[in-house]
């Protein structure tokens, strides 16, 4: 399964002119169309709590496919697990054997990065517990595991104890973290990176002649 974990900061690369909410929105449109796109796999929401109250829970809940999962995430003092804890957490529990999580604010990801984490982790033969790919500026793009989790990947996912081992896909170090942990050579993949859109000057890493990202597109364009 792949889930699109959508938080209120989708909204902060919004260029002048257009409106943060709905550029918010059309970019997890995008990467939601994106994870439904992969063959062999479940594609799912992950909403955070602020997400729910700053989007709106069925606005985000319109832009899927029907039949989606939407996973209502909770905050991360509330619950003891962080969003990416939460996240595969949800998805162990649907069934998943490898679960994604992806960032929503990377609308124009190429879906050959996605296969790549996957054929990281391995299929018949187990190759590695977790694998990343990096987002340029620090933090992950994405980050698939074997579920359920291995239990150094488990040690890092939950919130307040060990702060400053946890894993979240926003967290500038994120990449060093787990490869300070990673417990023997290859428990730990990383693929090819990518670029995020977390300011409007990433909106000129946005590139016309990539196809995807349509809704994206078709709102800088009217915007």
């Amino acid at each position: 399964m792949a889930a699109v974990l959508v938080t209120p900061a989708v909204r902060a690369a919004a260029p002048p002119g257009v409106d943060p909410r709905q550029f918010g929105l059309a970019m997890v449109e995008d990467s939601c169309d994106l994870a439904a796109e992969l063959e062999l796999v479940t594609p799912a929401i992950a909403l955070s709590h602020d997400a729910q109250q700053e989007l709106g829970e069925r606005a985000v809940e319109e832009l899927a496919w029907p039949g989606t999962a939407v996973l209502r995430l909770a905050p991360a003092d509330a619950s003891g697990l962080g969003l990416v804890g939460q996240t595969l957490r949800f998805l162990t529990a649907l069934g998943a054997l490898q679960g994604v999580v992806l960032a929503a604010d990377a609308p124009d990801l190429p879906i050959l990065l996605i296969g790549k984490l996957l054929r990281a982790l391995g299929g018949g033969t187990r190759r590695g517990d977790v694998a990343i790919c990096p987002a340029e500026g620090g933090g992950l793009v994405a980050l698939a595991a074997w579920l359920p989790t291995a239990d150094w990947v488990a040690r890092l996912v939950p919130a307040p104890d060990l702060p400053d081992a946890q894993v979240e896909l926003d967290l500038p170090d994120a990449t060093d973290r787990l490869r300070r942990h990673a417990p023997r050579r290859g428990a730990l993949q990383v693929v090819p990176g990518w670029h995020r859109l977390r300011s409007p000057a990433d909106l000129s890493r946005l590139d016309p002649g990539l196809e995807g990202w349509p809704a994206t597109r078709e709102l800088l364009r009217s915007g």
